[in-house]
């Protein structure tokens, strides 16, 4: 298997102010992802920072990543997508003749992931399916505790099932992306969007790994993880 592991950092940010050179624990945001792909990565070029900031590009290739080029403006808006955004790094590796059969997509929002779980990920991929993504067990159970309104009469209804479970331990699992780590076949992803691939295998993590910086209570929350020594073992 030989990833080409690509990290999004624009330099807009609401939810977060600069939060991808942000100090986390002492260190930039984004160095927690570019060493988790250097440990694994068969070279430098194989580990592309996707960014239009020349700021964090600094921080990039203060890490040890190496950025030859920044993102073109349209692909870093609010509405700039990932598959596009993955689609244009993976051409500008095509142009440098980097050689690879896997993507590996690592969002810096997702500190603590690590080695060992991209490698769990990798461990699953063929060029059979489309994509293997991290999950941690949904907090909510369609089949047990997560509702919908019906249109007609506006009572509430569980979403799956006939709503005679009674214990969560007895409904089926259920499971919600974390964002921590995506392999994606690459020809997949230039046949079609991620949300419509079809043959999409999960690779689970413990859900105190699977925090998605989103907000600043989010922040707080992966402070508090970190500092503590045991909870990354």
């Amino acid at each position: 298997m030989t990833p080409l592991f690509v990290i999004p950092a624009r330099g807009g940010s609401k939810g977060i102010p600069h939060k991808n050179v942000r100090l986390l624990a002492g260190r930039p945001l984004i160095t927690y992802s570019i060493d988790v792909a250097l440990q694994l990565a068969p070279s430098v070029a194989h580990v592309v920072v996707s960014t239009d900031s020349e700021a964090i590009a600094a921080v990039a290739r203060g890490a040890g990543a190496d950025v030859p080029w920044l993102r073109p403006a349209h692909l870093a808006t609010d509405t700039s997508g990932s598959r596009e955004v993955i689609l244009h790094a993976m051409d500008q590796a095509d142009a440098a003749g980097v050689e690879y059969d896997c993507v590996v997509l690592l969002q810096p929002t997702s500190p603590l992931r690590t080695a060992a779980d991209v490698a769990a990920c990798l461990a699953l991929y063929t060029s059979e399916i489309d994509m293997v993504v991290t999950v941690r067990e949904a907090s909510c159970n369609p089949y047990y505790d997560c509702f919908e309104t019906d249109p007609a009469t506006g009572y509430l209804h569980v979403s799956k099932g006939d709503g005679l479970i009674t214990r969560r331990q007895d409904a089926p699992k259920a499971w919600q992306y974390n964002g921590a780590v995506y392999v994606i076949n690459p020809q997949s992803l230039r046949a079609m969007p991620l949300g419509a691939m079809p043959r999409r295998v999960a690779c689970p993590m413990p859900s105190d790994r699977s925090v998605d910086l989103d907000t600043l209570f989010d922040w707080l929350m992966a402070e508090n993880i970190l500092a503590s020594s045991s909870a990354l073992t």
